[in-house]
């Protein structure tokens, strides 16, 4: 019966994706980035493949929900001027009026260049601290990582992987579970040194 409703849902909205102008990139903070060809940052995903390779199951709600290990590098004029990273993931093509924020985090020291499926275990609740050394903010649902899971037979979904190279920190006040994903891109205006993303695609059908 689940299914039969995710399918007739599908069906309602099946032109109901493609939320790309509203994702979290083309915030004001992003005013200097005008498209996906202006990344200066390269983000890659290994163990997966390229942008825009299939997820395997391992990845989805319907594995192990693991989060892609990835690695990322910035331009050589950066080099020394990144003071933070930030982390954000969402999925453009879920059948709402903007994209499904799926995790965002905070706080990650410009030393570290990649991240991993244990990073994202939490060290301490109470601070929004993970075992990676840096912060979650608030998912839609309020989960550390919201494990890919499209409607059935909606189609492929896209989940961006955007990795943004901040000037300066963001306040310690932002460092909270609370934090939403509209805080944040107010918070880091005058702060973006550039940006990059992966995508991983996933599709369910039944």
């Amino acid at each position: 019966m689940t299914a039969l409703i995710e399918v007739s849902l599908s069906w309602l909205f099946k032109n109901a994706k493609g939320r790309d102008a509203k994702s979290f990139y083309t915030r004001p903070a992003f005013a200097d980035f005008q498209s996906q060809d202006e990344q200066e940052i390269i983000v890659t995903a290994p163990e997966i493949g390229p942008t825009n390779s299939k997820l395997d199951v391992q990845y989805t709600r319907d594995g192990a929900g693991l989060f892609p290990t990835l690695h990322w590098e910035a331009p050589q004029h950066l080099a020394g001027q990144v003071k933070e990273w930030l982390i954000v993931s969402e999925d453009p093509d879920a059948p709402l009026p903007t994209p499904i924020c799926h995790g965002i985090y905070t706080g990650i020291p410009a030393t570290k260049t990649s991240v991993e499926n244990k990073d994202f275990e939490v060290e301490d609740s109470s601070k929004a601290l993970l075992k990676g050394g840096f912060h979650y903010g608030k998912s839609m649902r309020g989960d550390v990582y919201i494990t890919p899971r499209p409607l059935m037979n909606h189609g492929p979904h896209r989940y961006f992987f955007q990795v943004i190279a901040l000037r300066e920190p963001l306040d310690p006040k932002f460092l909270s579970a609370t934090t939403t994903r509209e805080q944040i891109a107010d918070a880091i205006v005058g702060k973006v040194l550039g940006w990059g993303m992966w995508v991983g695609v996933a599709e369910r059908k039944w």
